[in-house]
């Protein structure tokens, strides 16, 4: 029987030997005619993006430290005074303000945000507080109908609006609850959502901007997060966000008097407003939409880092990957419709222009989204298996650890962290991607709209059934992109330490582990749904 057998298993392993040496051959074959010529030219270009975003960060960098040194705080670029009461007419010297709290299904935080913009200090007969309910929970819209109540009761000018459908979801309501008619007696209209509470001399600090400088259309606040330090995404989303209001929004506010409007704690001109075209529904980024065509228009914009507004982060990983989803594809969008506006307008210089197309645009909503990931998570692991193709050292080390030491610099006390930055960023940088290349091409969920989610007590809800909670959150907790993409760099992390030279399992290895880490869900705070 063992004589009959022997000649099999010699058989099968020189088939197996057959096998593995055709598949040699052919990898052989396609490899250097076709794969690292294809591979070349794909570091060639990640190599040229990387430069790109790098000079764009040295360059805010730059701007943000003159900034500094030559205190130039908009109190010095405008002209800006105290709002007095006029001796004749008392408080009809004051301009008219309306206040407008949109909001869906914001049980956890609607008495927080219709209170804090109730508290706004103004004189009471010159400040309307419009709260846009569009929620389709009809317990949740009884509650912020009866807490609008509470506030009319108490001799406030509160204004509950709905509407039959959400149509245009934030814009449309924005849009509709600027049609009513005691609007028109408004001059400035100030937007927070409704995770948002502004201290209540908010008014006081920017209305003097827009009466004393008629070429200014919107006065933007920065944020300051409440639960900032409740876990570590939301203090990785701190690093994020601080370099956008620090280094960003203040270059853009200094040099160009231009920048993205964040959608929120912020003040526009209703002259202005109208003269952009309102509120439009084209992209889910509709407050960018908006800045742009303003300063289309020629209007001007002030940022003012000193005030800040308190506001939520998200801390779920869902929650954050559907808002992250939402900010890439809908500027990735928005810029393939605004090109040959932005080209054809005439109201503006040129190098304003090219701040919009390419700084604004181009390198920081395109090149920056793509690069991350495509370079660092694709293109580099991929050359542990090509020797052939060269990976300088600027471009693997330097580059990345100088823009990473830019980030300290708007987030000082969380230098500690900037390794995990680092590598949940370039975790994130795979839905950011995949975001722009879906609002460029205008792929299947350009317009989709998820509203972020408000955690509030959501944590403290207990399931009667543990075996049900167990099973509920192993499917929740699960991403198939991260956990494929973990496989990949893990992989290549393998292939490196075993027949590489480079080292880069080092790199490849925890990589990796940031992705499978995302992709078993273990990132932020957690609530199951039944």
């Amino acid at each position: 029987m063992t004589t009959s057998i022997m000649p099999d298993v010699e058989a099968l392993q020189g088939a197996k030997d057959q096998i593995s040496s055709n598949i040699g051959l052919v990898w052989q074959q396609a490899k250097e005619p076709f794969m690292v010529p294809v591979l070349k030219f794909l570091m060639a270009v990640c190599l040229v993006m990387s430069v790109v975003h790098f000079i764009e960060k040295l360059y805010m960098m730059a701007v943000i430290v003159l900034v500094k040194l030559f205190s130039k705080r908009p109190e010095r670029r405008y002209k800006w005074e105290q709002m007095k009461d006029d001796i004749e007419g008392g408080h009809s010297s004051y301009p008219m303000v309306l206040v407008q709290v949109p909001m869906y299904n914001e049980k956890q935080v609607y008495q927080l945000s219709i209170g804090a913009a109730c508290g706004l200090s103004w004189p009471a007969d010159r400040i309307i507080i419009q709260v846009l309910d569009d929620s389709t929970d009809p317990a949740i819209k009884e509650l912020v109908k009866t807490e609008c109540q509470r506030w009319v009761a108490k001799g406030v000018n509160v204004k509950y609006e709905i509407r039959e459908n959400r149509k245009g979801y934030k814009a449309g309501a924005l849009k509709e609850g600027m049609k009513h008619s005691y609007v028109n007696l408004c001059d400035y209209v100030a937007i927070f959502d409704a995770d948002f509470q502004p201290d209540s001399d908010f008014l006081w600090r920017t209305i003097p901007f827009l009466v004393h400088n008629p070429e200014l259309a919107l006065v933007q606040a920065r944020w300051k997060f409440v639960n900032a330090g409740e876990c570590m995404l939301t203090r990785l989303q701190q690093i994020f966000l601080d370099f956008h209001f620090t280094i960003e929004q203040e270059l853009g506010s200094v040099v160009h008097a231009f920048f993205g409007f964040n959608g929120t704690a912020g003040v526009w001109r209703i002259s202005a407003l109208n003269d952009a075209g309102g509120w439009k529904d084209r992209t889910t980024v509709e407050d960018m939409d908006l800045a742009i065509r303003a300063s289309l228009k020629g209007w001007k914009f002030v940022y003012l880092n000193d005030l800040k507004v308190k506001s939520e982060l998200p801390s779920t990983f869902q929650a954050y990957r559907y808002q992250q989803h939402r900010w890439s594809a809908g500027p990735a969008n928005l810029f393939r419709k605004m090109v040959p506006e932005v080209i054809k307008t005439r109201k503006v210089s040129f190098w304003k222009k090219i701040h919009i197309l390419y700084s604004f645009f181009f390198v920081r909503k395109i090149i920056g989204h793509i690069v991350s990931f495509f370079f660092y998570c694709v293109v580099l692991p991929a050359t542990v298996f090509f020797p052939e193709v060269v990976v300088p050292r600027w471009a693997a080390i330097y580059i990345p650890t100088i823009i990473t030491a830019l980030h300290a610099f708007s987030t000082p006390r969380s230098i500690h962290l900037l390794v995990f930055w680092l590598l949940f960023e370039n975790v994130m940088s795979l839905h950011r991607t995949k975001g722009t290349l879906i609002g460029l091409f205008e792929a299947g969920r350009v317009n989709e709209w998820v509203v972020t989610e408000k955690l509030g007590d959501a944590l403290k809800t207990k399931s009667s059934s543990k075996t049900k909670k167990l099973r509920f959150r192993i499917w929740q907790r699960l991403h198939l992109l991260e956990l494929f993409t973990g496989v990949y760099l893990f992989c290549c992390a393998y292939y490196d330490f075993v027949h590489g030279r480079r080292r880069y399992f080092l790199y490849l290895t925890i990589q990796s582990v940031a992705f499978f880490v995302a992709g078993v869900g273990y990132v932020g705070t957690f609530v199951p749904k039944y």
